[in-house]
């Protein structure tokens, strides 16, 4: 009976461990390859994001005045845009459509 305990301990334990470390390998490799693909997921929703951002103030700085809602908008792409680590590019075009006017000059049309 010892002899059986003692090739079970010997060989049965090491199986079992390389089992387990085989598992916990392929686990790692997935748990790397899932977080690679969230990596360039953030970074195509920051890059659609700051183009969206650009797009706008672009339009806005242009027509030389903006809205209370287009302030709404800018704020709802700007603030994912900051939080995902947007630079500043975006950043200083939302603060100079933040300061322009509500509203169009008197004498202008919208």
């Amino acid at each position: 009976m010892k002899d059986l305990v003692e090739t079970i301990q010997e060989y049965w334990v090491q199986e079992v461990m390389t089992v387990i470390t085989g598992a916990l390998a392929w686990l790692a490799r997935k748990v790397q390859k899932w977080k690679q693909e969230q990596d360039l997921v953030k970074q195509g929703v920051l890059a659609i994001l700051h183009d969206r951002l650009y797009q706008a103030c672009q339009f806005y700085l242009k027509r030389g005045y903006c809205t209370i809602d287009d302030r709404d908008n800018l704020e709802y792409m700007f603030r994912p845009y900051k939080a995902l680590g947007g630079n500043g590019t975006g950043e200083e075009l939302y603060n100079r459509c933040l300061a322009l006017p509500y509203g169009p000059e008197s004498g202008e049309t919208e």
